[in-house]
């Protein structure tokens, strides 16, 4: 999620994250992008009524010889 928030990649052209799996041999491949959304109603003050969401969906698996 930290990835797709500091993406800039958008739902029609999103992002792709790849993210090595620690110890073995496959790398993670997901599309991110962010969108402008309405804030919840419990907002904090310092809060901005609109925020940045990430949202991820994840592809495959790719595993490297």
């Amino acid at each position: 999620m930290k990835a797709a928030n500091r993406g800039a990649g958008t739902k029609s052209k999103p992002d792709v994250i790849r993210l090595r799996e620690r110890g073995t041999k496959k790398v993670h491949v997901f599309k991110a992008w962010k969108e402008l959304v309405a804030a919840p109603k419990n907002r904090p003050d310092w809060m901005p009524e609109k925020i940045s969401k990430p949202f991820v969906k994840k592809e495959k698996i790719e595993k490297i010889e």
